[in-house]
Formats: C-alpha cells, structure tokens, sequence
C-alpha cells in the first residue's frame, strides 16, 4: 500500500441526537459541543485540512440546519457534501453509513463526529484500509480489536474485555472510531451493509459489519496507534469534562456565540421538539 494516493475525502457521520450530553445538545447536535473552546466538528476540520482532505462527505440527521450552517462559515475552502438520514431517531450508524454509499465514489477516511484527537495522529491514516487503535484505558467503552503477527486486525469484539481479564496472549486494542478504506473494499463493505439494510438491521453500528468480513477474509486492516493520551471520544458530561484536561481551552478562544450565526443564536431562546429539518 505504500504506493497508494494519499486520501483526500472524509466521510464524517454526524446525524445522532447525543442525548447523552443533554442538556448540551438540547439546541445544537453533538459535534458542536465545544472541547476547550473550541467545536468538536471544528477542531476536527481543521485537523482534516492541515492534512490535505479537500472534500467532506457529512451524514447529518439531528438538528441538520445547525451543521450546515456551521460548515458554510467554518469551511468554505472545502467541497462539503451532505447525506442526511431522515430515520436518525430509530436508526444507528450502520444506516447513516449505509446512506452515503452513493456519495462515495472514492478511498476515504470515515471518522465519528464526536472525536477530538490531535491533528498529526491522523497522518498514518490517510492511506487506504488503515484502522485507529489505541492501548486501553478504564473510560473507554466499546469495540475492541485482536491483532495478528503483521499487526493487522485478526478480530473485532463489540465490547471491552471483563474487567480483571487477562488477556496477554491476545492482548485487545480499542478502536478510536476512525477507519480509511479503499474504493474496492468500500464496495465490498456496500455490499454486506445492503445486506443488513435488506433484513433490517438498522439499529446496530457498522463495525458488525466489519467483524464479518474480516471474520470470513473479505476486509483486512492495517493498524495506526494513537497515543491513549492524544485523544477523546465524547458522548457524556463525564467525557467531556476529561476530554478538556488533555485539549485545554486556549486564551484566544472566544464564548459559543462566536462559532455560530445570529439565526443559530436566536434558536437558543426557540422550544425544541427534536424535530430536523430535511433539505
């Protein structure tokens, strides 16, 4: 793979309600909670771009417009494209990925929207069939991955190991939610998902997906390790808080109000009735 073009587009899935951050995320989705200061999504943005990803692919759904908004003034200089799940209340990530299989006609780098990570940690994985692991920590929850001799991925498991395990002979890795993939192994991933949609299972997370295929051969991933300490996945309060011990708040960075326009601002003062809009 080391002749393979550097990635250029991201796909970030954005679409969920982050009802675990409320009342955060009562009036603006999850990837625009702020991290020291500063957006999740616009901290991951300008990550992206300092590494050369010229177009984005976002699957919204919860509170649409408020990403939108956010992106035309955030990232003008990049080609944003929008998938939005109108089923983003019953449905998981499995289907917000799903969506965006005709957006995608390309290798790609597919990353969670409620990731803050340091922007040099993402240069191992701008080439394709690369995953993001990490030595576990006690916050962490989740997927986690067994590696081969070549450190490549021989397994995935939808949890963390029992605590008290000890698991030294197949030592686990989590996954950090961030995965590149070839245009042939997108299709053939396109493929099995159109499976899951057909039997309807929606509700699950794509990494079902990647457990069976590279279960039966048909997917393989080559590791990149983040540093357990250069980033966060933020889902609670509890989250966020410890997620600003690693990226603190710089001087420099203004209140909320400067990241978002008067009509995002006048939402604030609006009832929500966990409604998005469709565009």
């Amino acid at each position: 793979m080391s002749h393979a073009k550097r990635i250029t587009t991201a796909l970030l899935l954005a679409a969920g309600t982050g009802s675990r951050l409320r009342p955060l995320t009562l009036d603006a989705p999850k990837c625009l909670t702020e991290v020291g200061g500063k957006p999740i999504l616009g901290r991951l943005v300008d990550n992206l771009r300092s590494q050369g990803i010229k177009r984005l692919v976002v699957v919204t759904g919860y509170l649409d417009h408020c990403v939108r908004e956010f992106l035309q003034k955030n990232a003008p200089d990049m080609q944003v494209d929008y998938v939005f799940n109108p089923v983003y209340q019953t449905t998981n990530n499995i289907y917000s990925l799903w969506l965006a299989r005709q957006a995608i006609q390309e290798s790609f780098v597919l990353i969670e929207s409620d990731l803050v990570f340091e922007a040099s940690m993402l240069n191992g994985m701008l080439k394709p069939d690369k995953i993001a692991v990490s030595r576990p920590l006690p916050w962490m929850n989740g997927t986690t991955v067994e590696l081969d001799a070549q450190q490549g991925v021989a397994a995935f498991h939808m949890s963390m190991p029992p605590a008290g395990c000890d698991n030294n002979d197949s030592p686990r890795y989590k996954t950090v939610n961030i995965y590149s993939l070839s245009l042939q192994n997108w299709q053939n991933v396109v493929t099995r998902l159109d499976r899951y949609i057909i039997d309807e299972r929606v509700g699950g997370y794509y990494e079902a997906v990647f457990a069976d295929m590279v279960a039966d051969g048909t997917l393989k991933f080559d590791t990149v390790f983040f540093d357990n300490k250069a980033w966060y996945e933020i889902d609670t309060v509890a989250d966020l808080h410890q997620a600003e011990l690693l990226f603190p708040c710089s001087p420099q960075v203004a209140d909320t109000r400067r990241w978002l326009s008067p009509l995002t601002t006048n939402l604030q003062n609006a009832p929500d009735n966990g409604e998005a809009i469709a565009h």
